[in-house]
C-alpha cells in the first residue's frame, strides 16, 4: 500500500511520506518543487521554472542544473508502487496530483471556502471552528528558507488569503459575542496590517459591542489620519459606513441574544444601510434573465469546474470569459451562469453590451445601468441621469443582495467597471474578446480563457448535431471535418447545421465542399449573420486602429506557426516599440495569441480571414514589399546566429543580399553573445526558417532559399534533424540551379551527401559528394575544393573506407597549404588527417597533426573545432592504453561540445567515455556517463540508445563486468 506523501507550504517548506520526513535538499530544489506544486497540475515551462530559481541572474548551466533538480525530486518522491510524481510534458514539467498526495494549501482552502458557507447560513461557530483549523495549518510565513522574487510573490498571495481568513474568523467570533478575544487579535492585526481597512472596521465593531463606543471612534480617526499621510486618500465608503453607524450608536450595531444555544444571525456589517433600499421588483419576481443554453454544449468540464469553485470562493466575485470570436463564450458563460442560478436568489440579470457587434454601437454604461435597474425593479423616475451616480444609485441597489450579472460581448474594462457592484454578494461574469486586462489586474477579475475544442469534444458535437450513427458510418470524413474547421467552435455549428439540413449528404461530401473552399472561409457563411464566421470575425477587425489592421492583414504573408516580435515589426516596417503596441492591441481582441513568451499566433480560419483582407485592401507591391522584409529579418538574423554556431568564416560565394530598410535585424553582441543564444534562437525560429525557406523558393526568391538554408544549416545539422537538412537543401539545390551559381550549388550538394550518409544512403551520398567536386573543381578555387574533400572524407569512412577517407582529408590539407592558408579551416583538416591516421594505427603521426591542430582552433575560438581534437587525442591514448589520459581528454571536450548544441557528439563521447572509465575501473563514474549518453539519445529519438542501456543493465546486475573498447563511431557535423 502506498504511504500518504504531505507537504507544507505554509511555513517551511517541507514533506512528509506516512511518518518519515523527506529531505527536499537545498532552497533551489525546494523552489522547483514549491513551483510545481503551486501550479496545481498544470504544466510550467522550463522558461518559468528558470525565472522562479535564478531570477534574472540565470547562469549558462540552468537548464542543465534543472534537470539534476528535477531528477533528485523523482527520486526522492517516487515511490515503487506510484506514477512519477513530476512528469516531463512539452518544455516543461508538471506535478502530477495523486489521491495519497496532500498538500497544506489545497487543506486551507477547502476549510476557508467550508467556513464561508457556514457564514452564508449563519452557522458562526462552525464557521470559527474551521477558521481556527485553517489558520492552525500555518507553521510561519508561508514559503519560510526559499528566496527570490517569485517566492516573495507567491508568499504574498498565499499571506493575503491568511488575512483574509483572518477577517472572517473575527467576524465569526465577533456574532459569537466573544467581543474581548475579537479586539486582543484584531488589535494585533491592526498592527501587522495598519492600511487594512477589513480589520479597523472589525475592531470598530467588537469595540463598539464591548462598550467602549470613544474607543471604536478614536480607531477610526487614527486610521483616518494614516490614510491622508500615507496615501492621500480618505477611509473606504464601508469604513466611513461603520463610522456613522458607530457616531449615531445605530441599534443595528448591538450585538443579537442568543436563542436555544446558538447566537442569532447578526446583521451583517458589510451590508450596512447607507442610501435608499431596494424594492421588490415588479410582479414581486426576481429578475431572471439568462438566456436558454445550447440544446448542444460539449467539453470545457476544467473550465466549467474552475468556474464553479469561484461561485463558491469569497475572493473571485468577478470573472472574465475570454477568447477569439467564435470560440463559445456566450454558450459557455450561460452554461456556467445557468448551473450556479440557485446560488443567488435575488436574481440574474443578462446584458448584451454589443462591445462587438455587426448592427448596433456598443451600450454606453449608463444605457446599461438603466436597463439593470429596471430589471431589479426601480422606478425610472428615481433613476439619476448623470452616469455616475446612477453608478452609485445601482451599487446600492445590488447592496446586501446575491445577483448573478452576466454582462455579454463587452467592449473593453472601460465599459464594464460602471457595472460593477460595490459590496460582497455578488458575481459578476464578463465576456469579452478583448482580455480585459485593467479588470484584471485593478479589479482582480479572474480571467478564464477558452481556447478551440479539442479533437474528441469537436467530433463529440459533430455527432450530437448530426446524430452518432451518421458520423460513426463515415469516420474518417468527420474527422477531416474537425481538421478544416480547426475546431472552432463557431465553424463546426456552421458546418453541422448544413449538413443537419442536407441529411441525404455523405459527410465526405461535405469535405469535398470544404476543401474547395481552398483554406478560405466560403464553405462557413450560413447567410446569417450572427452565426457566419466572416461576419463575426469583422467585428473584431473593424475595431482594430489603422495600424493595428495592417499588422493583422501581412501577419497572413508568415509561413510560419508562429512567429517572434522582430518578424511582425518586419512585416509592418515600423519601429519594435510600435510593433509591440499593435500587437498588444490585436492580442487584447484575440485577434492573435500569445503561444508562449514572445511567440505569437493566430487561428487558420482567422489567418484566412487575414489573407482575404490582404488581397481586397493591399497592393501586390505592399506584399512583396513585406514579405522581402520579413524575408530579410529572418535571413540576416540567422546569418548572424550562425556565426556562434560556426567559426569558419562566411565564404565569399555566400551573397546574402542587403537588408531592406523597415527589417529588423536580430543582434546576439550583447551581454549574453554566446552559442547558447544564438541556438536557442534557432530552436525558436528553425521551424519558421525551413517554411521560408520553401516560401522563397515558391516566389523565386532563390537567393533567399539558398542562402536561407545555408545559415540554418549547422544548426541543424548538430540538432541531428537530417530529414531537415534534406527538405531545406532539396530545395536550396532547385534554387542554385536556377540561379546557375556553381559555388551555392556544390555547397548544396556537400550537405545532401552529409544527410544521405545519416540515413545509410550511400550510393545517394556518393553521388552528391561526386557532384560536389566536380563543381568546386570548375570553380578553381583550392581552399573550396579542399572544403570539398575534408567533407568527402567523412563519406567515404562511411563507406567503411579508412584510406580512401585518409586520402581526401591529405588532399583537403595539401590544398590549403598550396594556397598558404592556414585558419581555423586548416586547423579542422589537421585534426581530421590525425583521426584517419589514428584510424588506421599510425598513432604517432595522428598525434602530431591533432597536436599542430590546437593552436589554430584555439586562437580561432573555433570550440566545435576544438572538442573534436580533443576527442582524437584522447582515442589515440586510449588506443595506446593510458586510458587516465585519454578520460581527462574526453572530461575537457565534453562541455565544449555541451556548449554548442551539438547534442548527438555529446552523447557519442560520453558512450566513448563511459567505456575508458569502465578500462579504470571506475565503474559508478562510467554508469553516469552512460545514462547521460543514453538519455541525451532518447531525447533525440536515436537508437544508439538501446545498446548504451544494455550496457548499463549488464554492468548493473554484473559488477565485475568490463566494458570492451569497441571502434568509436565519431560523427562530423560541421560543414
Amino acid at each position: 500500500m502506498t504511504k500518504q506523501v504531505r507537504f507544507t507550504l505554509l511555513g517551511p517548506v517541507r514533506a512528509w511520506r506516512g511518518s518519515d520526513e523527506v529531505d527536499l535538499g537545498s532552497p533551489q530544489q525546494r523552489t522547483v518543487l514549491v513551483t510545481l506544486l503551486l501550479a496545481r497540475g498544470a504544466i510550467v515551462p522550463v522558461d518559468e521554472l528558470i525565472d522562479a530559481v535564478w531570477g534574472t541572474v540565470v547562469p549558462s548551466s540552468a537548464r542543465g542544473i534543472l534537470r539534476t533538480y528535477i531528477h533528485r525530486l523523482r527520486r526522492t518522491l517516487d515511490s515503487p508502487a506510484a506514477a512519477p510524481a513530476i512528469a516531463s510534458a512539452g518544455h516543461g514539467y508538471q506535478f502530477v496530483s495523486a489521491p495519497d498526495l496532500v498538500l497544506d494549501t489545497d487543506v486551507f482552502r477547502d476549510l476557508v471556502a467550508r467556513a464561508e458557507r457556514a457564514l452564508l447560513a449563519g452557522d458562526f461557530k462552525e464557521a470559527a471552528e474551521t477558521l481556527r483549523k485553517a489558520l492552525g495549518l500555518w507553521q510561519g510565513p508561508a514559503l519560510s528558507g526559499i528566496r527570490g522574487e517569485y517566492a516573495d510573490a507567491r508568499r504574498l498571495g498565499l499571506d493575503d488569503q491568511r488575512l483574509s481568513a483572518e477577517a472572517l474568523l473575527m467576524t465569526a467570533e465577533i456574532e459569537l459575542g466573544s467581543h474581548a478575544l475579537a479586539v486582543g487579535r484584531l488589535t494585533g492585526l491592526v498592527s501587522e496590517k495598519p492600511l487594512d481597512e477589513r480589520f479597523r472596521e472589525l475592531l470598530m465593531l467588537a469595540l463598539y459591542r464591548s462598550g467602549r463606543q470613544a474607543a471604536a471612534l478614536a480607531t477610526y480617526r487614527d486610521v483616518q489620519e494614516l490614510l491622508a499621510r500615507e496615501l492621500g486618500v480618505d477611509p473606504g465608503p464601508s469604513l466611513q459606513a461603520m463610522f456613522q453607524r458607530v457616531l449615531r450608536a445605530d441599534t443595528g450595531l448591538v450585538a443579537p441574544s442568543p436563542t436555544a444555544g446558538q447566537e442569532a444571525a447578526p446583521a451583517r456589517t458589510e451590508t450596512a444601510e447607507v442610501g435608499p433600499r431596494a424594492e421588490t421588483p415588479v410582479g414581486g419576481l426576481s429578475p431572471a434573465q439568462l438566456p436558454s443554453s445550447l440544446p448542444v454544449f460539449v467539453g470545457r468540464e476544467a473550465e466549467l469546474t474552475t468556474a464553479s469553485r469561484l461561485v463558491r470562493s469569497s475572493e473571485a466575485a468577478i470573472a472574465v470569459v475570454t477568447g477569439m470570436a467564435g470560440i463559445g463564450k456566450t454558450s459557455f458563460a450561460v452554461r456556467w451562469a445557468r448551473r450556479s442560478a440557485d446560488d443567488f436568489p435575488d436574481g440574474q440579470i443578462y446584458l448584451n453590451l454589443r462591445g462587438f457587434d455587426h448592427a448596433a454601437p456598443p451600450l454606453t454604461p449608463g444605457q446599461a445601468i438603466g436597463t439593470a435597474l429596471d430589471a431589479l425593479g426601480a422606478s425610472p423616475g428615481d433613476v439619476p441621469q448623470d452616469t455616475d451616480a446612477r453608478a452609485s444609485y445601482y451599487r446600492t441597489w445590488l447592496s446586501g443582495k446575491r445577483v448573478l450579472l452576466l454582462l455579454d460581448n463587452a467592449r473593453d474594462a472601460a465599459q464594464v467597471r460602471p457595472l460593477l457592484p460595490g459590496a460582497p454578494g455578488c458575481q459578476v461574469i464578463v465576456t469579452s474578446r478583448d482580455r480585459m486586462a485593467g479588470l484584471v489586474a485593478v479589479e482582480g477579475a479572474h480571467p478564464i480563457q477558452l481556447g478551440v475544442l479539442n479533437d474528441t469534444d469537436s467530433q463529440d458535437l459533430l455527432a450530437r448535431r448530426l446524430g452518432e450513427d451518421r458520423t460513426a458510418a463515415e469516420p474518417e470524413a468527420t474527422a477531416e471535418i474537425v481538421r478544416l474547421c480547426r475546431r472552432l467552435p463557431l465553424a463546426l455549428a456552421v458546418v453541422a447545421g448544413r449538413a443537419a439540413t442536407r441529411p441525404a449528404l455523405p459527410l465526405s461530401a461535405v469535405v469535398a465542399e470544404l476543401r474547395e473552399s481552398a483554406g478560405g472561409l466560403d464553405a462557413f457563411d450560413s447567410g446569417d449573420a450572427a452565426a457566419d464566421v466572416r461576419a463575426v470575425f469583422s467585428c473584431s477587425y473593424r475595431a482594430l486602429g489603422t495600424d493595428a489592421a495592417r499588422l493583422f492583414r501581412l501577419f497572413s504573408l508568415h509561413p510560419g506557426p508562429d512567429s517572434g516580435l522582430g518578424a511582425l515589426a518586419s512585416l509592418v516596417g515600423l519601429p519594435v516599440a510600435h510593433a509591440r503596441r499593435l500587437l498588444d492591441e490585436l492580442l487584447r481582441t484575440h485577434l492573435m495569441d500569445e503561444l508562449s513568451p514572445g511567440r505569437y499566433s493566430t487561428h487558420d480560419l482567422l489567418a484566412a480571414y487575414a489573407s482575404e483582407l490582404l488581397d481586397e485592401e493591399d497592393t501586390e507591391e505592399e506584399r512583396a514589399a513585406a514579405r522581402r522584409r520579413m524575408l530579410d529579418h529572418y535571413l540576416h538574423s540567422a546569418t548572424n546566429a550562425r556565426r556562434y554556431l560556426s567559426s569558419v568564416p562566411t565564404p565569399a560565394g555566400v551573397g546574402i543580399p542587403a537588408a531592406s530598410p523597415g527589417a529588423h535585424i536580430a543582434e546576439f553582441d550583447g551581454e549574453r553573445t554566446t552559442a547558447t543564444t544564438a541556438r536557442e534562437w534557432f530552436d525558436a525560429e528553425h521551424t519558421v526558417l525551413l517554411a521560408c525557406v520553401e516560401l522563397a523558393a515558391a516566389k523565386r526568391l532563390d537567393t533567399y532559399s539558398w542562402c536561407l538554408a545555408w545559415a540554418l544549416g549547422p544548426y541543424l545539422e548538430r540538432r541531428f534533424k537530417w530529414s531537415e537538412v534534406k527538405t531545406a537543401f532539396h530545395q536550396a539545390r532547385e534554387a542554385a540551379q536556377r540561379l546557375g551559381d556553381l559555388f551555392a550549388e556544390g555547397y548544396v550538394h556537400g550537405a545532401l551527401a552529409q544527410a544521405a550518409v545519416t540515413t545509410d544512403s550511400m550510393a545517394e551520398a556518393s553521388a552528391h559528394m561526386t557532384r560536389a567536386l566536380e563543381l568546386f573543381t570548375a570553380l578553381g578555387d583550392p581552399v573550396l575544393l579542399g572544403k570539398a574533400h575534408s567533407q568527402a572524407s567523412w563519406v567515404v569512412e562511411r563507406s567503411g573506407d579508412l584510406h580512401g577517407a585518409l586520402d581526401h582529408s591529405r588532399q583537403a590539407l595539401d590544398l590549403h597549404r598550396s594556397a598558404g592558408v592556414r585558419n581555423v579551416t586548416t586547423g579542422r583538416i589537421l585534426n581530421s588527417v590525425g583521426w584517419y591516421l589514428a584510424r588506421v594505427g599510425q598513432h604517432e603521426q595522428a598525434l602530431a597533426h591533432c597536436q599542430e591542430a590546437l593552436p589554430l582552433l584555439k586562437e580561432g575560438g573555433d570550440v566545435m573545432g576544438l572538442a573534436d581534437t580533443l576527442l582524437s587525442i584522447g582515442y589515440v591514448h586510449q588506443m595506446s592504453g593510458a586510458y587516465g589520459s585519454a578520460a581527462s581528454l574526453y572530461e575537457e571536450a565534453l562541455p565544449h561540445l555541451q556548449a554548442t548544441g551539438a547534442t548527438f557528439n555529446a552523447a557519442v563521447a560520453l558512450d566513448e567515455l563511459g567505456d575508458i572509465r569502465m578500462r579504470l575501473g571506475r565503474r559508478e563514474d562510467a554508469l553516469d556517463a552512460w545514462r547521460e549518453a543514453a538519455h541525451t539519445l532518447d531525447a533525440l529519438g536515436h537508437p544508439k540508445a538501446d545498446p548504451i542501456r544494455a550496457k548499463i543493465e549488464e554492468t548493473t546486475a554484473t559488477p565485475a563486468a568490463q566494458a570492451g573498447t569497441g571502434t568509436p563511431a565519431r560523427e562530423v557535423t560541421e560543414e
